[in-house]
């Protein structure tokens, strides 16, 4: 296998530097090549990609700004390997990676796989907070492993491999953005292919937000799910409900305190007491376990509020999606 690394950009040239920094260092013997797809930036890197063509194979193109899921397939169009990775920029990846996505897909070989995120001692506070909240047992993070464990993958595009046998026959992503990657998965399930999680194919994944960042994106995520639903309902699951189902379960425990019926505010006091001491504890830092409270909250409510109102409009108003939030969709 030829491995091709399919980046898009998007007005971060800090990023750009050191993903193909830590590139530089990957332990993997055979050759690949790096294609970056600059998504109409208003602020390039093509001068960080200049710095590294002598230390990588690397192609640079610059296109009109369409979104992440059409810059990666143009990217794949591109590219001359038979296995494009998917990588985000904001992410960082281990000296190991490649051997290890090598070293799987020779064991046992799929069309398409996902690795997890991980975290460097030097994220930010902020950084680290919003990562205990995306990857955690306790929040959506535990929700969806653990809803995918008992069925199939879905790797997420910040960090997922691909077959060019699988791109071709799928024509790759669509212009749904965020929910492109489970788009991507369920449509390759449905023509045959399979899927898997490869654990040590991880990055560091540096999630470059804010907090309004971080609610916007997260309201995205939960908007676009009963949209995925709507598609594929053979592929919905309960527990794709479960922020909405913790967002109306709050506000019926603060209209129950009213009546003097405290014990649901008391079950969330306490997990958001279990938030604090789990993250404190795995960040060592009380300050980061802290701000996981606040990122938790903002993911639950973000994620649920988005699920709820896409609910809403698709399935009881019958809106079309592309109508009922355009916002989500870009023009190809």
């Amino acid at each position: 296998m030829k491995f091709s690394f399919i980046i898009p950009v998007y007005n971060r040239p800090d990023e750009i530097e050191e993903l193909l920094e830590s590139l530089t260092k990957q332990t993997y013997k055979q050759p690949f090549e790096i294609i970056i797809v600059e998504d109409g930036s208003t602020i390039p890197c093509e001068h960080i990609v200049e710095k590294y063509q002598q230390k990588l194979t690397i192609t640079y193109y610059l296109k009109y700004n369409s979104g992440p899921g059409d810059s990666r397939n143009f990217g794949m169009t591109q590219s001359k390997g038979d296995y494009f990775i998917i990588l985000d920029s904001d992410c960082i990846i281990p000296e190991d990676y490649l051997t290890e996505v090598s070293k799987s897909l020779t064991q046992k070989y799929v069309d398409c796989y996902g690795g997890p995120d991980a975290m460097l001692p030097s994220f930010s506070p902020v950084q680290k907070a919003i990562n205990f909240a995306m990857t955690s047992f306790m929040t959506t993070g535990g929700v969806r492993g653990a809803s995918e464990k008992i069925g199939k993958f879905q790797p997420r595009s910040f960090n997922m491999g691909i077959s060019k046998k699988a791109f071709e026959a799928s024509k790759g992503f669509s212009n749904i953005h965020p929910g492109e990657d489970p788009d991507l998965s369920i449509r390759l399930w449905k023509l045959g292919f399979e899927t898997k999680l490869i654990p040590s194919a991880f990055v560091y994944h540096k999630r470059r937000i804010d907090w309004e960042k971080f609610y916007i994106q997260v309201n995205k995520f939960g908007k676009a799910r009963p949209i995925l639903n709507h598609w594929y309902p053979e592929y919905a699951k309960p527990a794709f409900f479960l922020p909405s189902l913790f967002v109306l379960g709050f506000i019926t425990g603060v209209i129950s305190e009213v009546f003097n019926f405290d014990w649901i505010l008391k079950i969330y006091f306490a997990y958001t007491v279990l938030i604090f001491l789990v993250s404190s504890f795995q960040n060592k830092n009380i300050y980061v376990g802290y701000l996981s409270i606040i990122a938790v909250w903002r993911q639950f409510f973000g994620y649920g509020l988005g699920f709820i109102q896409s609910f809403f409009k698709i399935n009881i108003l019958k809106k079309k999606p592309q109508e009922a939030f355009p916002e989500l969709f870009f023009k190809l």
